[in-house]
């Protein structure tokens, strides 16, 4: 019996629910805020360079893995939910939080990118691009585009210092790291199904997919 090509890991480790929509409800909540705790915490291990106000941290990371993990829209809800969090004033983000922080820091672009680029890799996952190596990578690959145009487009409209100078400053010298990001996440995805998969049966496509309220 075949995985449905809808389903999710997060799906396949903790279907939802036939008989209480409710308990479906409260699955994908707690999936969502546990990936938003997950976030916050990887926006606190951050690198700050000399030469550039944009930090180094593990939130490209983890956006890619919620989104693969969880599908395109749970995915999305943890970025915007972690966005609410920020402009409302909790410190969540890399260098504090607040509403002026998503509209003046270097940083801002990078952040409204989030929703994008997880909807994005929660597309991809979602019709099984996250079950091998080289196919997890085409799936993380377009969110990664994604924050690095929303970010450098950013820098260069607001500060008004060019696309070559933003290029600089909020892309190249993040390459080397995302690539290695993608790649821990391309090799963590497929091993996680295939553990899953030798744990737990295969079951019919119809209950993998049946009552998931937000994928």
């Amino acid at each position: 019996m075949a995985i449905s090509p809808g389903s999710t890991l997060a799906d396949y480790l903790v279907p939802s629910s036939r008989s209480s929509r409710s308990l479906s409800m409260l699955k994908d909540v707690l999936l969502v805020v546990g990936f938003n705790v997950l976030l916050i915490l990887s926006a606190r291990l951050s690198i700050h360079l000399w030469f550039t106000s944009i930090p180094i941290t593990l939130q490209t990371f983890v956006v890619m893995l919620a989104g693969a993990t969880l599908g395109s829209r749970r995915g999305a809800l943890v970025m915007l939910l972690y966005l609410a969090e920020g402009a409302s004033g909790l410190p969540v983000f890399a260098a504090g939080g607040g509403w002026a922080y998503l509209i003046t820091s270097p940083t801002a672009g990078y952040l409204w990118s989030y929703p994008v680029a997880a909807f994005v890799v929660g597309f991809l996952a979602e019709r099984g691009l996250d079950r091998s190596f080289l196919t997890s990578v085409f799936a993380m690959l377009p969110g990664t585009v994604i924050i690095y145009a929303f970010g450098v487009s950013w820098l260069a409209i607001s500060f008004h210092i060019g696309l070559g100078k933003a290029f600089m400053l909020g892309m190249w010298p993040f390459i080397p790291g995302d690539l290695i990001k993608i790649v821990i996440a391309a090799l963590l995805l497929p091993a996680a199904w295939s553990i899953v998969r030798t744990v737990k049966p295969v079951r019919d496509s119809r209950e993998v997919s049946d009552g998931d309220s937000l994928k």
